[in-house]
């Protein structure tokens, strides 16, 4: 037997083979589908069509329809302007006659001018003018805020509430029959699942389109913006959709321009890792401020510390999980707010709330998250580790202060 034939024969087989398979997952991308689905070739499925839509990352019938929702959002503000002048120190020593040219430059207020100082995306959530952003985009109360649209419109918006705890804020513009974006199930994401980040990038390039997957679920981050301040984020999500600065507060969207999340930050020295706000939190916010021009959300009323591995070495914990009720820095911080829910239910300082509602407390279901998804007049049941005894006590959530 002629080996080296055999193995010739096999090579030439395998190659076109696999060059076979090149042309028809090419055929495919290239709009092939629909021919092989009309041979009967294939029986297409919802997931093979997506996944042929994420290879070849053709988004543009989607983009094309909802771009008309997503708009630019310009902050200005009157600013100081200032002017150089010289004065010399020694014009007092000799009654205005100093033998020396020393000057000193300073600087003065010669009136005010506007300008710039900010901005970021957002889009419309209904027909009547209603804006979905990010807070920080609009936290400046001394600024003035102007929203342009997708065909370059210019109107006076309207802060109408800012949600601080979720960073999410509610606008309002003149305008109706305006198109607006459909929220998305958030909690339905998969980890690879195809995103599309719409947004006003750099503050200068108006809805830029990129394009990723979800990367992460159920992230915690601290965002830190230029003024210096911090805020944690619980459960956000991840992607590699390209998002920079001047895209917060803009949409990210699934492959059928529904709304999935709203962007919030990018990690500082990384590539394409960036973060976005659950639809399903943020539908719930602004949902609240447009009805009742604030929001209202239920509270418990502890302050905690989450246990994890090092709180429960430290303390002798007999568990590696739950909130720890305890009180703050300052001698005012007290443990259980009196009047609260959690003191009106008999909650005490050094007991662990382990579940709400069946579901463990730990860094991936915060307390805070747990309670936000529940609504004011629920009762909620909470199992609670006190004096080293398990039990089960009722809390009726109320509405934060």
């Amino acid at each position: 037997m002629n080996h080296s034939n055999t193995i010739k024969a096999w090579f030439s087989n395998f190659a076109a083979g696999l060059i076979g398979a090149t042309v028809i997952l090419l055929f495919i991308i290239s709009g092939g589908l629909n021919v092989l689905k009309d041979q009967g070739w294939i029986k297409p499925t919802k997931q093979i069509e997506q996944a042929v839509n994420v290879v070849a990352m053709d988004v543009s019938d989607v983009v094309e329809r909802i771009n008309p929702a997503v708009v630019s959002i310009v902050a200005t503000k009157d600013v100081p302007v200032l002017e150089q002048y010289f004065e010399d120190p020694f014009s007092d020593m000799f009654g205005g006659n100093s033998p020396f040219t020393f000057r000193i430059p300073k600087y003065r207020q010669n009136g005010t001018q506007e300008k710039e100082v900010g901005g970021g995306s957002g889009f419309f959530i209904s027909s009547d003018g209603y804006i979905a952003t990010n807070a920080h985009v609009v936290s400046d109360e001394q600024a003035q805020y102007t929203v342009f649209t997708n065909d370059e419109t210019k109107y006076e918006a309207k802060v109408v509430a800012i949600d601080d705890v979720l960073d999410i804020a509610l606008l309002k513009i003149d305008a109706k029959d305006v198109a607006f974006l459909e929220f998305g199930d958030s909690d339905k994401l998969r980890l690879g699942q195809a995103v599309i980040a719409i947004g006003n990038a750099l503050g200068e390039f108006r809805n830029t389109v990129s394009t990723g997957v979800v990367s992460g679920l159920a992230r915690s981050i601290v965002a830190g913006g230029n003024t210096g301040t911090a805020e944690t984020l619980e459960n956000v999500i991840q992607t590699d959709a390209a998002i920079n600065p001047g895209n917060s507060g803009g949409p990210l969207l699934d492959l059928s321009g529904k709304v999935v999340g709203v962007n919030v930050a990018v990690a500082s020295n990384s590539e394409n890792i960036g973060f976005a706000l659950p639809a399903n939190a943020v539908k719930e916010s602004v949902t609240s401020m447009k009805e009742n021009g604030k929001v209202i959300r239920p509270y418990l009323g502890v302050r905690y510390m989450l246990i994890n591995d090092v709180i429960q070495k430290r303390n002798n914990l007999s568990v590696d999980y739950g909130a720890l009720v305890v009180r703050g820095e300052q001698k005012t911080d007290v443990a259980v707010i009196p009047g609260s829910p959690a003191d009106k239910a008999g909650l005490e300082e050094y007991d662990i709330i382990l579940e709400v509602d069946g579901v463990k407390v730990d860094a991936k279901h915060s307390l805070p998250s747990l309670i936000r998804k529940k609504k004011v007049g629920d009762t909620i049941k909470l199992k609670i580790l006190h004096d080293g005894e398990e039990k089960s006590i009722d809390v009726k959530l109320e509405q934060t202060p």
